[in-house]
């Protein structure tokens, strides 16, 4: 047992070792980051398992179009007086009694409401896919908005770095010109609190960076993200991007978005609704048949038969007896089983029509709530609609501003890289002190993050108008 139990450890080691391993290996793209967590997560199979939910009711709903078919069968004891239903006579002994039958049932008309509770269902069955679309594209913008995220703070932490080591030369040449007396120790300290704070920076940036790791692989239902590493692909930023109108985008969006099918889905299943409920006011009609019959221990034949003489009156004027010739039984036995299921068939056909006089105003009251539910799916479709578009409107205003901010910022960066070049040249030759220098490499620096967050925030707002375009998520431009 101890064996078997140490080669089940070794095991389960051994596949989660094998699964880390490839985990490390591979270098997962926006693409592959989206299919995985479509196939993995669990609220998009519970949305998928609604979608076998309703098709099972469509099935059903078909199936109750079919006639229906019924047996039944009991097989029973009697003691005390009764009258046995197949000899019509009292029974008192104990009489052993079966029934045999098979029913069966159509129905010819009931106001369309099974033809209507088909539509319904259809409609209710196309709304389960469209939701589970609608989630499916939740989850993949979660995880597109996540992937840009990591990216930011992976080219953070490489210019975090970068601006380290720049601050760690000019450190060790600080410390050589103190040496020499060219400049005050003052300086050198200066430069060494820049130093600490930018190494607190780097820190705080590559927490940031495993923090992004970490959201994006929960997103994917990852097992853990060590290993986890993704592909950094080149944006390719466009200056002036093709960006329709909200207007343009919307009636696009409005054509193609899961949430708006949906609705009108949701729309005609309460149409439908509706006339299932008017149904309630028509007769209904159907068709029956059935075909039985039954065996009773009280239904015995003799056996053993004798012939004797019964004297059955008198013949005048001088009272000669008449005679006539019986038949007896020495003993009775209960009638054969299947002689008594041939004697006892019966078959029945009828026509059953039902017509609603007055039930409580249930139907009336039916027809109300389906009116009122058709104004609540409409106004529910509108809401849909109107939010679909003030979502444009943002989307269309956010990535104008992050296409002009954008611009704004690798302008910044060009000057600001400029001044900084100029300024640690002059820093070089003793022109200006320490303090000047360390403010000109701050706002570089701030040039540099307000740029990458310009651009990941640019890529990100053009790929949500992708989105409503209906164009696949992809940073490939």
């Amino acid at each position: 047992m101890r064996i078997y139990r140490k080669l089940l450890v070794l095991s389960l080691s051994f596949i989660l070792f094998t699964g880390l391993q490839a985990q490390e290996n591979k270098v997962w793209n926006l693409e592959e980051c989206i299919d995985y967590a479509l196939e993995h997560n669990i609220n998009i199979k519970k949305q998928y398992l609604n979608i076998e939910y309703q098709e099972e009711l469509l099935l059903q709903s078909k199936l109750d179009l079919l006639p229906s078919l019924n047996a039944f069968a009991s097989h029973g004891y009697n003691w005390g007086q009764r009258i046995d239903p197949f000899t019509n006579e009292f029974a008192t002994d104990r009489v052993r009694s079966n029934n045999l039958y098979v029913s069966g049932d159509v129905n010819l008309f009931s106001g369309l409401q099974q033809v209507n509770s088909v539509k319904q269902n259809k409609f209710n069955l196309m709304k389960a896919q469209y939701d589970y679309d609608y989630y499916k594209d939740d989850i993949s913008i979660s995880v597109a908005t996540e992937y840009l995220q990591t990216l930011y703070y992976m080219e953070y932490v490489a210019i975090a770095e970068n601006q380290l080591q720049i601050t760690r030369q000019q450190a060790d040449r600080t410390g050589k010109l103190v040496d020499a007396g060219t400049l005050a120790k003052g300086d050198l300290l200066i430069i060494e609190a820049q130093l600490a704070s930018e190494e607190l920076s780097l820190v705080e940036a590559q927490n940031n960076l495993d923090l992004a790791f970490l959201n994006l692989s929960q997103l994917m239902e990852l097992e853990t993200p060590t290993g986890f590493q993704i592909e950094k692909p080149e944006l390719g930023i466009i200056e002036q991007p093709e960006i329709f109108t909200p207007q343009k985008i919307f009636n696009q969006a409005v054509e193609i978005r899961p949430e708006i099918q949906s609705s009108e889905m949701n729309v005609q299943s309460a149409i439908t609704q509706l006339k299932i409920a008017r149904g309630t006011y028509y007769p209904r009609l159907s068709l029956n048949g059935s075909i039985g019959s039954g065996y009773s221990g009280a239904n015995q034949i003799g056996q053993d038969s004798y012939f004797e003489e019964l004297q059955i009156g008198y013949l005048k004027p001088d009272n000669t007896p008449v005679y006539t010739m019986i038949q007896s039984y020495g003993s009775f036995k209960p009638k054969p089983f299947g002689d008594q299921l041939e004697d006892n068939l019966n078959e029945t056909v009828g026509l059953n029509l039902s017509i609603p006089i007055f039930n409580g105003w249930a139907s009336r009251s039916a027809v109300a709530q389906a009116k009122i539910g058709i104004e609540n799916a409409n106004l529910d479709l509108a809401l849909q609609k109107n939010n679909l578009y003030k979502t444009i409107q943002q989307a269309y205003n956010d990535a104008v501003a992050a296409h002009n901010r954008h611009k704004s910022a690798q302008k910044k960066v060009q000057a600001t890289g400029e001044s900084f070049k100029y300024a640690e040249q002059k820093y070089n030759v003793g022109l200006i002190n320490s303090v000047e220098y360390n403010d000109a490499k701050k706002e570089y620096n701030n040039a540099l993050s307000e740029a990458i967050q310009a651009k990941y925030d640019f890529v990100f707002r053009t790929t949500v108008i992708d989105f409503y375009l209906g164009r696949p998520l992809t940073l490939e431009r």
